[in-house]
């Protein structure tokens, strides 16, 4: 995220200020594909993990249901989970040299191919086939199943590793370092019942609506629906195992019809305990240490003293994070939020220049994103000036021509109403 302090260029330009301007035009591509980002990381946040029959079960009325979810004293299973994605994204071919550029690993050097960031962006469109392992809060693995290779993120105690069995590559981290929350990779069904109380509030309408057959099993299903106008999601439900209560198959569903943004179910699923192979080490890897990839995005980060502007926002993030600050929770970074519930708006303000400008393909333009901008861009005006929306079918990001950013799962009508007013 880009500090929030507008830049202006000194008359004679020097390195600091090449610095400075080339953070306003990354701010200028970056920006678009946060909306991919921000999909990304929801489906980090799913609380679910896919049958046919209607069963005849006790009645439970939501909120015995929810609390049941609660109770729910499971903590160890294993089985394979098929997620699809329908986020409404173009083609992201073409855009692979972007990954330095926002932050992410590349195809090269050390670790590149265990890179969980840049290989879990592959969860974003499509469908997959995942292997889940859990045992208790301090072991779980999550496997990508593909074509005669696999992608692990292993949790186990103080360790996570992130390993691709294609290029026998794995990035190590230590379990208490910032590393290991972007390579968590699991959730224990403690936490995913955490995360559907979370959405149990007065913006939402929670009902059980039916039973349902999950990998064989029985199932009641927990709904989830908006009370506030404006939000880019109809439903969110969730089939809940009527013996265990653990949540066996999500579905986020969108105003716009058609299937689901996201449905994410088990197929089978094992409630023994999981072998203990499963959280072992990768054998035979060559293991990078996640604080050398660091080391090493240093040396290419640009030489020269940063401006003290610069390293004062950065400084002011630092804090805020080890402070475990999170975005909507009052200033954070420069980012605060409008609204509540399903209608909630970040904001934030890159202090640089909007969008390019249609036609826009000059030698800062990345490979690949005029074809990007062009494809999900609409343009908008209102009392806060004029801006481009970009769309999927969840998360929508307006931008200002003069770099203010207004993103939410909402319509391209309430990032303007939500604009105009902060105005």
């Amino acid at each position: 995220m880009a500090p929030n302090a507008p830049y202006e260029p000194a008359p004679v330009r020097d390195e600091a200020d090449d610095l400075r301007a080339g953070r306003r035009k990354a701010a200028r591509y970056i920006v678009p594909i946060a909306v991919a980002g921000v999909a990304a990381a929801t489906i980090g946040l799913v609380p679910a993990f896919a049958g046919s029959g209607d069963p005849d079960l006790p009645k439970l009325s939501a909120q015995e249901l929810i609390e049941k979810i609660a109770a729910s004293d499971t903590e160890q299973l294993s089985g394979n989970v098929k997620i699809s994605t329908d986020l409404g994204l173009p083609s992201f071919a073409g855009l692979a040299d972007l990954g330095d550029l926002a932050g992410g690993g590349g195809k090269g050097g050390k670790g590149g191919a265990a890179d969980p960031q840049s290989k879990l962006l592959e969860l974003v469109t499509g469908s997959h086939n995942l292997k889940v392992a859990v045992d208790g809060p301090d072991r779980q693995k999550l496997t990508m199943l593909g074509k005669g290779s696999e992608f692990s993120l292993i949790h186990n105690g103080d360790d996570v590793w992130a390993y691709d069995s294609a290029s026998k590559e794995a990035v190590h981290s230590k379990a208490d370092s910032g590393a290991s929350h972007e390579a968590d990779p699991a959730m224990t069904p403690s936490e995913l019942a955490e995360q559907a109380l979370k959405a149990v509030d007065p913006t939402t309408k929670v009902t059980v609506d039916g039973t349902s057959r999950i990998a064989g099993r029985n199932a009641y299903q927990l709904k989830l629906e908006p009370k506030q106008s404006g939000s880019t999601i109809s439903s969110v439900t969730i089939d809940v195992d009527a013996d265990t209560y653990v949540p066996l198959k999500f579905a986020l569903n969108s105003t716009d019809g058609g299937k689901p943004v996201i449905d994410a179910g088990f197929t089978n699923i094992d409630f023994s305990k999981p072998a203990a192979s499963n959280f072992a080490a990768p054998k035979g890897a060559k293991i990078t240490e996640a604080d050398e990839l660091e080391k090493d995005a240093l040396k290419d980060a640009p030489k020269g003293e940063l401006p003290k502007d610069v390293e004062k926002d950065l400084k002011d993030l630092e804090k805020e994070l080890d402070k475990g600050g999170k975005p909507g929770e009052g200033d954070f970074g420069g980012m605060n939020v409008i609204g509540e519930g399903w209608a909630a708006v970040a904001t934030f303000d890159t202090g640089g220049e909007g969008v390019p400008a249609a036609g826009d393909k000059g030698e800062d333009m990345p490979a690949g994103m005029s074809g990007l901008l062009d494809s999900f861009g609409d343009k908008v005006s209102g009392k806060f000036g004029e801006g481009t929306v970009f769309k999927t079918r969840l998360i929508n990001v307006l931008m200002t021509d003069d770099g203010k950013v207004y993103a939410g799962a909402v319509t391209k009508d309430a990032l303007v109403k939500a604009a105009n007013e902060a105005k």
